[in-house]
């Protein structure tokens, strides 16, 4: 049994070391924000927070968490940053299909928690790793610059 610290919150897990952080908040947790898209670390749809790091849910296992908090979409509100970049996101109308956009505004909550002005290349970077198959890129750039100036 291992004690996880989720959105603030404590739960007892009984899950091999070896479990992805997905299975264990999707299918042990029930917390069906975080999307699996690829598997392999590579479309960035079940990006959480692992302490102040984004990390892919999908290819962290519960040997690596270590006793950090956890932050899922589930929890991205409590934060000031990630509160104004889900408001920038509506405003801008991110959201097309929807399926990436959890683990896009995970991404961008750690990129304004590190860099609060980033400049576009600076988006375009820590963005890098989310793919959205809707191509909503430009709007995302922009949800991103609305919450940093919010």
């Amino acid at each position: 049994m291992k004690t996880l610290v989720i959105n603030g919150a404590s739960h007892q897990v009984d899950a091999p070391d070896d479990m992805p952080l997905l299975w264990v908040l999707r299918d042990i947790l029930g917390m069906t924000g975080t999307k699996y898209g690829c598997g392999i670390a590579q479309c960035g749809a079940c990006t959480v927070h692992l302490g102040d790091e984004a990390v892919r849910a999908c290819q962290t296992t519960m040997d690596m968490i270590e006793n950090q908090p956890i932050t899922t979409i589930e929890g991205a509100p409590a934060n000031a940053i990630g509160a104004k970049v889900q408001a920038a996101w509506l405003e801008k109308e991110v959201v097309q299909c929807g399926y990436c956009q959890s683990g896009q505004i995970m991404s961008a909550i750690a990129l304004l928690s590190a860099n609060p002005k980033p400049t576009d290349a600076d988006i375009d970077d820590a963005m890098s790793g989310n793919i959205c198959r809707c191509g909503t890129y430009v709007r995302i750039r922009e949800a991103i610059h609305a919450a940093a100036s919010a």
